[in-house]
């Protein structure tokens, strides 16, 4: 049985990564309707990042409808804007209250208070606040001889324990009852005794620990980077080279790591290649292995080398490179060779790997056949491995604590079912760039460019293990994410980074009626760039509902359609995919009817769906075909000023063709690419101001960046474009499009993201509430 877990349905939120620490404020300032927020150390007034607003029920009189906030000031208004008098706010003790929310829905955190306000006349009214978000240089980092772990189920001591004395504390999951050592009683953040539950591990959910030899196999790794590349023909008529080197270039400085980081690169075409860059060379040298068939590495000195020490040269290798096969003729692909040289290099230390491949793999260990057959596209068999050579060479990897992040940039068919198994595996990550051209793609070119510089500079972890722990009664169905489950509850991540995602299906094993709440704690032991042996603790604690309105009540429909789509994958993998999309319409069919079973005391006249999964449909459907928001160009009065910028706020639409008219400007925003569509008939003041062409009839087809202009116009459409990428860690690619009747392909990959409307072979949205209606009658 797999269980999702709902709260309470939110009316407006943001969405931060789990990377973001928030700092807690303890003192309220309350003046009438304006409220400030003061920190819990110095009294000094505390900025507000943003606020949820979650109205509970109102019987009579003015209500807070909504809320208005510029730096540390927030003010409560009713439906009509006009600012509601608050008779007083109190800070909620109650450590189940505290929230956080982030992408996969609500998580309670115990040191971020939330405000309970009443007004004079209504019921009252819960305001949820979240301060600015902290670097992580601000997370709690825990330096101690002891780690306080529950003897029975090894759980971290946490916020959600109880304390039946200052000797004695109740494990949260397993309920055993674990003596508080002496150590324990000190607490370094008051330098005073006699107060365990004042430690800053009972008073943060998100804690770090310095990790001692206890939990140490080896001495920590040093950061070890090895990037394996591509130089075939076709790699180097493709132009990535010329942008990978300039990339490494201009980051080398900010490559994650101390004095030991280690670095290396390996190129290959029907033979691979080695750099010696040994200190006191004056220019690399080159070395050429051309027997793939038994590979070899010729020299086990100089081919990782001390970058700090051998940088110059590093430098030198990279400049070069884009010419040194600049006159190639070599079309083969020698990929396989090369992984498995770079397996016996790396398996010393461990570390990250980087591919670069643009074709079929073709030569050795690990070639691939073309599979592509257009009668057989629908099969399966495209969707898995032609080969488990890769998944070998992952698991290999995976037990030496190596890493392999895969980029491939193809204009043509490369397998990639089968040459992602070695990033799976491997706790890698997965790039992928179809028909890239620095030329005739300048789109992907420059989204590979912003990739390659998040990627070259985010943190970066090594010989990572991370287990997840539940409540008794619960336990772990199914893991979803790139890993190796070396047990049940235990992921083996041979590396690990602020992107890295998982989704978890858990199971209920036995009855929770005797409990009120339920615990989940992730664990995440790995090595830190710096050489330091951590342990990220994560702890969350959800209420236990006994009625399934309340489960309906809070539905996380963002959390919900991510695992749906996990499912789906595998489904689509291990049967077939018209399997995975029957699977999505059941389980909108199965959720909707136990909602009218259960939960809902309408009569049944037509589609009845709980507030909070009123779009469950929708997104089902764009599952279905294709993802995307769509938002009109409006004149600038319409705006949401956040500190000194002033963000548009144009409306967002319902993606069909309906909401497009031929005299306006719309943004889609498709996550991976933006497409910005310009009616024929639209205003010359928004082409002029914002685009810099004087008319409609002299816009290129090709634009793909938005100019910086000195008007207004301008400034508050690339404002907004920006305000939509902030919470990304990877840039879309984008795409100025004005359409002219021969523009047929731009117009095809415009209109196919308009997920409301019939296509040849998919519902309408419309259509799709009359399948979901007429499946729940049957």
């Amino acid at each position: 049985m797999v269980i999702i877990i709902w709260l309470l349905e939110i009316k407006m939120f943001v969405i931060l990564t789990s990377s973001c620490p928030l700092v807690a404020f303890s003192r309220l300032e309350l003046n009438s309707d304006i409220v400030q927020f003061c920190d819990d150390t110095s009294n000094q007034t505390v900025e507000i990042c943003y606020l949820v607003y979650i109205p509970t029920y109102c019987i009579y009189g003015d209500k807070v409808e909504r809320t208005e906030w510029c730096d540390n000031i927030v003010t409560f208004c009713n439906k009509k804007s006009q600012p509601v008098e608050i008779e007083y706010i109190a800070l909620h003790e109650d450590k189940v209250g505290y929230h956080i929310y982030t992408y996969s829905g609500i998580q309670y955190y115990p040191d971020m208070p939330f405000l309970l306000a009443h007004t004079n006349r209504s019921a009252p009214e819960v305001i949820y606040f979240c301060a600015s978000k902290l670097s992580l240089q601000q997370l709690p980092v825990i330096t101690s001889n002891t780690i306080v772990r529950c003897r029975s189920c090894r759980t971290y001591i946490n916020p959600f324990v109880s304390f039946l004395d200052q000797r004695r504390w109740k494990c949260n999951l397993c309920y055993r009852v674990n003596d508080v050592p002496d150590e324990f009683m000190y607490n370094p953040v008051t330098r005073s005794y006699g107060e365990p539950h004042k430690r800053p591990e009972v008073q943060n959910s998100t804690v770090e620990f310095i990790a001692s030899s206890d939990y140490m196999l080896r001495p920590p790794q040093p950061a070890v980077y090895l990037f394996v590349l591509d130089v075939s023909h076709n790699a180097v008529e493709s132009g990535y080279l010329n942008v990978f080197c300039q990339s490494l270039l201009d980051n080398l400085e900010k490559l994650p790591g101390d004095t030991r980081t280690r670095i290396g690169f390996v190129t290959f075409d029907s033979t691979v290649h080695f750099y010696n860059l040994q200190e006191g060379l004056s220019q690399p040298q080159m070395l050429v292995v051309s027997d793939i068939d038994d590979v070899f590495i010729p020299t086990h000195d100089n081919l990782l080398v001390n970058l700090k020490e051998s940088k110059e040269l590093v430098k030198d290798l990279l400049n070069a490179l884009p010419g040194m096969f600049t006159h190639t003729r070599e079309t083969q692909s020698a990929l396989g060779p090369a992984l498995q040289v770079a397996y016996k290099l790396m398996c010393p230390t461990g570390g990250r790997v980087s591919v670069f491949q643009t074709q079929l793999p073709t030569l050795g260990a690990g070639l691939l056949q073309s599979r592509e057959d257009p009668n057989l596209r629908s099969s399966t068999k495209h969707l898995g491995p032609a080969t488990d050579f890769y998944k070998k060479l992952a698991l290999d990897c995976s037990g030496q604590q190596i890493g392999v992040d895969l980029f491939l940039l193809s204009s043509q068919y490369s397998d990639l079912a089968s040459l992602a198994c070695v990033s799976k595996y491997s706790a890698g990550s997965v790039f992928y760039y179809p028909s890239f051209h620095h030329v005739h793609n300048t789109v992907q070119s420059q989204k590979f460019q912003k990739d390659l510089q998040r990627y070259l500079t985010r943190k970066i972890g090594f010989e990572a293990v991370m287990r997840i722990r539940c409540t008794k009664g619960l336990s772990i169905h199914t893991f979803h994410g790139n890993f190796f489950v070396r047990s049940t509850d235990l992921l083996s991540l041979a590396n690990v980074n602020p992107d890295s995602g998982f989704a978890v299906q858990m199971s209920i094993e036995e009855s929770l009626a005797d409990t009120s709440l339920a615990c989940f704690q992730a664990a995440l032991l790995y090595t830190s760039s710096k050489g330091k042996r951590r342990i990220r603790v994560h702890t969350l604690c959800l209420p236990v509902v006994s009625q399934l309105s309340g489960v309906f009540a809070g539905a996380d429909i963002q959390a919900i359609t991510c695992l749906l789509a996990n499912m789906a994958i595998d489904r689509s993998i291990c049967s077939s995919l018209s399997d995975a999309r029957d699977a999505l319409v059941n389980a909108v069919v199965d959720c909707l009817m136990a909602y009218r079973a259960n939960g809902s005391n309408i009569q049944p006249s037509g589609l009845i769906t709980p507030a909070a999964l009123r779009l469950f449909p929708l997104y089902v459907l764009a599952l279905l075909k294709q993802v995307g928001a769509l938002y009109a160009y409006t004149p600038p009065e319409a705006a949401l000023h956040l500190n000194d910028s002033v963000i548009p706020q144009p409306p967002l639409l319902q993606l069909t063709a309906e909401k497009l008219t031929r005299e306006g400007a719309f943004l889609m925003d498709c996550g991976s690419v933006m497409f910005l569509w310009v009616g024929k008939c639209c205003n010359e003041t928004f082409i002029r101001d914002v685009l810099g062409y004087p008319n409609y009839a002299s816009l290129p087809s090709n634009m793909t960046e938005i100019p910086e202009l000195q008007t207004m116009y301008s400034e508050r459409t690339r404002a907004f474009i920006s305000w939509l990428l902030e919470s990304r860690t990877f840039h879309p690619a984008r795409s100025i499009l004005s359409f002219s009747r021969d523009d047929t392909s731009a117009k095809t990959s415009f209109f196919q993201h308009l997920v409301e409307d019939r296509t040849e072979s998919a519902f309408s949205y419309y259509e799709f509430l009359l399948h979901i209606q007429q499946q729940m009658s049957k």
